[in-house]
């Protein structure tokens, strides 16, 4: 795959190796979560592995297009104003190779904890198996990537536990097409931070006129994709945590029939420290706060579960209208 012209900026690049990123390819990346590292150790699980019953120490992050994003969004803990404002326009790695270099570069990265004094042995005689979670989320917006759907199936083809997307909604009708070519996730992530046009050109500042209504047009595909799906609202204390935006937010939450929602604090990590405060990071009664006030306007959605360590409290969709088509999805710990 080095043979070709790299479309990553060799500065680029090198930062990214110096936060400790996988470079595979010409464009594509994973990384070791610290959750995994905590698995691996015996010090804890993500929530994930809470709320839906992911492996944690088995979980591969990747991002088949680590530094391409339309958004510049105030909270992100990655490099956001160093993201490459456009569609990838270069010949691509192919997917198969994209896969297999991402578990090749993950075992690599991992190769170090098998020796660690502390370690879990049975976890770590995995680590050389096909990862049984895989999470595209590590950074970019994966829907810009223009083999997503080939690159979601060429992982299926390895047959692991699960798989989640994580995206910005500003590309729907590469979420109708993953659906078309029978390539969705097990769970699909839409990230919901702003609760009108106005508030999303402050918070999430997209580069298309019609960002917003790209990603209500997602939002509300929710509802309808054959796939879990999950909003993902990202609170960030004295911005998005007033009780008219908490209003607004059960509006689309509810217009959207998502079945679930994710509520979660802002972490001030990495870059977002130059954007925001420490002062902007609500802590779990801050969460709890929001959820009293947004639970005064929900109908189709309850309380299901709490992770205090990771400042977050899940909401399932108590309706019934999809059970039918997509068996157990209401049912937790069934990825």
């Amino acid at each position: 795959m080095h043979n070709k012209k790299l479309i990553l900026p060799e500065n680029i690049v090198k930062d990214l190796q110096n936060k400790h990123y996988g470079i595979v390819g010409n464009h594509s990346a994973v990384q070791i979560c610290e959750w995994t590292k905590k698995s691996l150790r015996n010090e804890g699980e993500c929530y994930k592995n809470q709320f839906y019953g992911v492996e944690t120490h088995n979980c591969c992050q990747v991002s088949p297009n680590v530094m391409w994003c339309d958004q510049n969004c105030i909270f992100c803990w990655r490099p956001a104003e160093n993201m490459l404002k456009k569609e990838i326009k270069e010949e691509v790695d192919s997917p198969k190779e994209t896969v297999d270099g991402l578990i090749k570069v993950r075992y690599k990265l991992l190769t170090g904890f098998i020796g660690h004094p502390n370690v879990n042995k049975a976890k770590v005689k995995q680590l050389n198996e096909m990862p049984s979670h895989w999470a595209i989320s590590l950074s970019g917006e994966p829907t810009l990537y223009p083999k997503l759907a080939e690159f979601i199936k060429e992982i299926k083809k390895r047959k692991p536990k699960s798989i989640f997307l994580v995206s910005n909604g500003q590309n729907p009708a590469v979420l109708k097409e993953l659906e078309k070519k029978n390539a969705l996730p097990t769970q699909l992530y839409i990230s919901l931070d702003a609760w009108n046009e106005n508030s999303y050109r402050k918070i999430n500042k997209g580069i298309r006129k019609d960002a917003w209504k790209r990603l209500l047009t997602s939002l509300n595909l929710l509802g309808k994709l054959a796939c879990r799906t999950v909003i993902r609202l990202t609170v960030i204390k004295g911005i998005n945590d007033n009780p008219k935006a908490i209003k607004e937010f059960a509006k689309i939450l509810e217009q959207s029939q998502a079945d679930f929602v994710e509520i979660k604090s802002y972490m001030h990590l990495g870059y977002s420290r130059l954007r925001l405060n420490r002062e902007n990071m609500p802590n779990n009664e801050d969460l709890k706060a929001f959820c009293s006030e947004l639970n005064m306007h929900l109908q189709s959605y309850v309380f299901e579960d709490e992770c205090e360590a990771s400042r977050i409290i899940l909401y399932a969709n108590n309706g019934k209208h999809r059970e039918k088509k997509i068996p157990n999805r209401y049912i937790l710990k069934k990825v």
